[in-house]
């Protein structure tokens, strides 16, 4: 009978149906390595997850990448939370992605315990600690400007000891860099000297993030200040090398700032006595909504409300990708096209005619640039030269050598002593004219 007969679509709709009630595939923790990876911005991510025997598909929608810490990455060996469901349009089952993080979080606990075990051996963990002082004057705090440490401890002090006064010196907490500058503002603070306590600190987050604090760099800086140190890094759960040799480990930032100034008796009584009725009557509100939180969230609709609009959205992806390939293969044609016409018209144009008679312009104006100049220089070395013999010949060349010449009163030459007509004479030299009289006149008897 042909009633007898399922359709696809309904086949794959009691297929999906029987992965989304299997408990086992509600909740679903893998590690594999992933593979066909290419990062959308601002969009949901496809991509696999392989092992040496397998492969699934993987989807990550928008929100859910967006809470991540780190870049995913082709290759990369992670960690991953979600759920087993089937696409009904293509009838192929996938993990919706809901958690992600690195598969390496290994490596840096073995660093730890390695370099913790390096420091115990060389006994810095057993120095004496310095006594924090009782009243503090100067606080140096070493942490992020930016982050909610300096502005927990900022809040605290100013609340329980108004009087002393906070000097941020700040610093990266998280990084490659992060250890070296933590250590310049500690030997900083040291070299400074006018502290009564040092704070060292972060707020909360994974083994990464607060990995600049397991640095050896860090602890020996902790250890050789001369300031009393208090560390103050991630959560109370949180143990980092620091915490380990700073003189005073504090759970959290406000705890370090109490432990850095003294307490005020009387104001702590009252603060307990309010802290306790808010803490008890928030309590009951609290359990009150915690108790409506539980009846409402057992609902449907808020158990899986993602589930509403996964198929759609992945529709959505699949048609839109369909639009851009086929924008491309238009895109591509005109560009094409367009690239004919431009050769066509570089082709028929009169601009390689002018550029070829511009070159032609050129090469002559340069020929006639060094020709005009090699002839101006050919007709000064010419001209260097007659300027040469000139002087050779000039009179005045041989006076300077140390001769003279004689001239009577009237300006005539004399060049014998017969043609002297009178007792005064002028001798001329290079630099000047000397009046002479002649005393006595002695002439060569011609042989």
């Amino acid at each position: 009978m042909a009633n007898d007969y399922l359709t696809v679509s309904a086949l794959t709709k009691y297929i999906k149906r029987k992965f989304d009630v299997d408990p086992y595939l509600t909740k679903v923790y893998l590690t594999g390595e992933i593979s066909n990876f290419r990062l959308r911005p601002n969009a949901h991510q496809y991509f696999s997850l392989k092992d040496d025997h397998a492969k699934i598909s993987a989807i990550m929608f928008k929100s859910a990448f967006n809470r991540l810490k780190f870049i995913p990455e082709e290759g990369m060996k992670v960690l991953v939370v979600g759920h087993i469901s089937v696409y009904e349009p293509s009838g192929s089952y996938q993990i919706y992605v809901e958690q992600m993080e690195p598969d390496g979080v290994g490596q840096l606990y073995q660093a730890y315990e390695q370099l913790k075990q390096k420091l115990s051996t060389e006994g810095l963990f057993n120095l004496p600690k310095q006594q924090l002082a009782k009243f503090p004057k100067r606080i140096a705090v070493v942490t992020s400007p930016s982050g909610a440490v300096i502005r927990d401890i900022i809040t605290t002090v100013r609340r329980r000891y108004p009087i002393a006064q906070i000097v941020l010196f700040p610093a990266l907490v998280q990084g490659t860099e992060a250890s070296a500058d933590i250590v310049r503002q500690i030997e900083r603070v040291n070299q400074i000297g006018n502290f009564d306590t040092l704070i060292v600190g972060r707020g909360g987050g994974s083994i990464e993030d607060l990995w600049p604090f397991n640095e050896e760099n860090v602890a020996r800086a902790i250890v050789a200040s001369k300031i009393p140190v208090i560390s103050s890094v991630g959560h109370e759960t949180d143990t980092t090398i620091a915490d380990l040799v700073a003189d005073v480990r504090a759970a959290t930032p406000t705890a370090a700032a109490e432990l850095a100034v003294p307490r005020l008796d009387q104001v702590l009584v009252d603060l307990r006595t309010t802290q306790n009725r808010i803490i008890n009557a928030t309590y009951q509100v609290v359990q009150q909504d915690k108790q409506r939180l539980k009846r409402l969230r057992q609902s449907t609709v808020f158990t899986t409300p993602q589930r509403i609009y996964e198929t759609f959205a992945q529709r959505l992806d699949l048609l839109t990708q369909r639009l851009y390939n086929q924008s491309d293969k238009i895109t591509g044609k005109r560009k094409d096209r367009f690239s004919d016409l431009k050769l066509r018209l570089r082709l028929v144009a009169p601009t390689y005619t002018i550029r070829e008679e511009q070159q032609k312009l050129a090469t002559l104006k340069g020929r006639l640039n060094r020709a005009t100049t090699q002839n101006l220089k050919n007709v000064s070395q010419h001209y260097q030269m007659l300027v040469g013999s000139l002087d050779h010949l000039s009179p005045l060349k041989i006076l300077s050598r140390g001769y003279t010449y004689t001239t009577d009163e009237q300006g005539h030459f004399i060049k014998r002593v017969a043609d002297l007509s009178s007792k005064t004479i002028d001798v001329h030299f290079s630099d000047g004219i000397v009046n002479a009289s002649v005393n006595q006149i002695n002439a060569k008897k011609e042989k």
